[in-house]
């Protein structure tokens, strides 16, 4: 339309090239007024036109769809992600304390200079454990105590306080032994490991265990290698073996019902729990999904497996009945997997607590096994071995106060700072090789261990010296024995060589500076 104006006025005469009368324009208008009205009508059936065309069909589906897509696109977007945060969320301020800790619990800045210039050498072992004032919270199995020296601190590599090269190639030997007899398949076999022999020496090793604790002796033995830094994500000299052994584990597992392993044996539950301390210590180190469903149906199991607001024993489901025993390894793989971030159930911590309070004696500080002023039990198996030389009940407890992270100078029972009373009871048995009178309790030294390690002072100083001329003088240095222990305790008979070199390489890592690592702090 603008351009059919434009188009007339540039031919109309110009105004001041000639003069129009009003008949001259009348008459001008009057001949082109039929055209006028063609145009007009034109115009008008054009728009008509338009305006009848269905202009919503072409493409009006695209932008509808398109805005859709948008709306729907954004909700699946942002709720996964959110999943993902809270679960960081939650793992994450785990962490930040304790490296807090790390830096209040006895450590100074050369101190943690020295833990991370050994981050990168796999070859780079833990400290000498027998030689050393350094606080660490490294329990062994399912570390991360509470109480007064509670959190994550590690120990560094101190030469002038370790024991010399001799205690450190001790770990070496010992972690050596363990990794030259683990089975194709990942797991150490109880019974039948001595078909990995001859690898380290021209003999066979002698100490088989009983074949049904294959799941709780592997566990065992890779939180011996945890204990030391050994992951299935970090690089180093044991890294292939974590992984198997791990993954022989995994494939244990019930789908169903959680279980690593199964029922058949009387005391199954042993094997169950200490296999799912293993795990969730190699998921908290490397936080692999794969672990971690693993994991959090093995804790399911333990809380199922309790008796309602008391503790555990051997029957799944439980009985009624509760023991200090199997009590102490579902503390210790709870406390693991709450630290891990997985999901544990307050209660079952409580009551396992409220168990340990019920047996303890606040006047001698014993801790009883299956009751009030009972001791450790025996078999007809083992029944040469004397109760009333070692306080292996006493120690688990005194670590579970740890592991709740009570405190020794502020948490009592009956008037009495119940903590000291136990660490008291405990130093009068202090550890002696003797196996002719049957006085070797590698189950008792190793809970004795960490939990006077917690206690620290003089407590620890009697125990430390004990432990040095027990454990390291006797550790086998020839033939394909050498790295390993003869189970010569009470349990021997059961773990066999495999489950007593594990216990005491774990005892050996007490000072251990990988603070990260829960297995063996």
């Amino acid at each position: 339309m603008e351009y059919s104006q434009i188009h007339i006025e540039s031919t109309l005469p110009k105004p001041w090239e000639e003069e129009h009368s009003f008949n001259d324009v009348l008459y001008e208008w009057m001949t082109k007024a039929p055209w006028m009205a063609i145009s007009a009508a034109a115009h008008l059936l054009v728009y008509f036109i338009l305006a009848a065309v269905p202009w919503n069909e072409f493409g009006g589906d695209d932008d509808t769809k398109f805005q859709a897509e948008v709306d729907q696109a954004p909700e699946e977007i942002f709720e996964e992600p959110e999943e993902e945060i809270i679960e960081e969320i939650e793992e994450e301020p785990i962490e930040e304390p304790v490296l807090k800790d790390a830096e209040i619990a006895e450590t100074n800045e050369d101190e943690l200079d020295d833990f991370d210039q050994s981050e990168g050498d796999p070859d780079f072992l833990s400290d000498s454990p027998f030689d050393s004032d350094a606080f660490n919270d490294v329990i062994g199995l399912g570390g991360g105590a509470g109480g007064k020296f509670g959190g994550r601190f590690g120990g560094k590599r101190n030469t002038r306080a370790a024991g010399g090269a001799g205690t450190e190639q001790a770990l070496k030997n010992a972690l050596e032994w363990l990794k030259e007899h683990q089975a194709a398949n990942g797991a150490w076999d109880c019974d039948g490991f001595s078909a990995e022999c001859g690898k380290i020496g021209s003999t066979t090793c002698g100490n088989p265990g009983n074949a049904t604790h294959d799941v709780g002796v592997t566990g065992l033995a890779l939180l011996a290698f945890l204990g030391d830094g050994h992951t299935t994500s970090r690089p180093g000299p044991y890294k292939d073996t974590v992984s198997k052994g791990i993954k022989w584990l995994r494939e244990q597992q019930d789908n169903d019902t959680g279980l690593i392993g199964d029922d058949t044996s009387h005391d199954f539950i042993y094997d169950h729990a200490i296999a799912s301390l293993a795990i969730c210590e190699a998921y908290y180190f490397g936080k692999s999904p794969l672990i971690k469903r693993v994991a959090q149906k093995a804790i399911n199991y333990i809380v199922k497996a309790r008796n309602p607001y008391g503790a555990w024993r051997y029957d799944v489901p439980p009985l009624g009945d509760n023991d200090t025993s199997v009590t102490g390894w579902m503390i210790f793989a709870l406390a693991s997997a709450q630290e891990a971030g997985l999901k544990v159930d307050a209660e079952a911590l409580a009551g396992g607590l409220a168990w340990i309070d019920e047996v303890s004696d606040a006047n001698s500080g014993l801790v009883g096994y299956d009751g009030a002023n009972t001791q450790s039990s025996r078999t007809p198996a083992n029944q040469l071995w004397p109760r009333e030389k070692g306080e292996a009940m006493t120690a688990v407890g005194l670590l579970c106060r740890f592991f709740v992270k009570q405190d020794p100078d502020e948490y009592e029972l009956g008037g009495q700072k119940i903590m000291y009373r136990h660490a008291d009871r405990i130093v009068q048995k202090l550890p002696e090789w003797d196996v002719e009178g049957y006085g070797c309790d590698m189950y008792y030294w190793y809970y004795g261990t960490y939990a006077m390690f917690q206690m620290g002072g003089s407590h620890w100083k009697k125990w430390n010296t004990a432990m040095k001329e027990s454990v390291l003088q006797n550790q086998r240095d020839a033939g394909d024995e050498k790295g390993s222990w003869d189970p010569v305790g009470p349990w021997g008979y059961s773990g066999g060589r495999v489950y007593s070199t594990a216990l005491m390489a774990l005892s050996i890592e007490v000072y251990f500076r990988y603070a990260k690592v829960f297995g063996a702090r």
